[in-house]
């Protein structure tokens, strides 16, 4: 009996050693997190595209209009670091634009490749 106690008695201390590795492992993951938040991201607002020949290029002026693909009211995309972030609405805040965040895309719909 006293072989099996030791035993069940190891079991239960590597198994506490265990958890509080996995703990420790969360706090070495979380500043490791703290570590990369301060990298600058390039995020850019994208009104709408649009294609034109070189002529066309060359024919405008100032006050010429180029006409975009989207439609007004249409929501605009957002890119961080030229990946498709999430979509959003333009909002007027302190007499700057803004955007509202209306929908936050999911990755595996921007990498077709991984989703099959």
């Amino acid at each position: 009996m006293e072989i099996d106690e030791t035993i069940e008695d190891q079991d239960v201390e590597e198994e506490e050693e265990i958890e509080e590795e996995s703990f420790s492992g969360d706090e070495e993951w979380t500043r490791g997190l703290d570590f990369i938040l301060d990298i600058p991201l390039e995020v850019v607002v994208e009104l709408g595209r649009s294609k034109i020949v070189i002529s066309e290029l060359l024919q405008m002026s100032k006050g010429s209009i180029v006409e975009l693909s989207k439609l007004a009211g249409e929501p605009m995309d957002i890119y961080v670091n030229g990946k498709l972030f999430a979509r959003g609405e333009v909002v007027v805040v302190n007499e700057k634009f803004g955007v509202r965040l209306t929908d936050i895309v999911n990755p595996i719909d921007t990498m077709p490749d991984v989703a099959q």
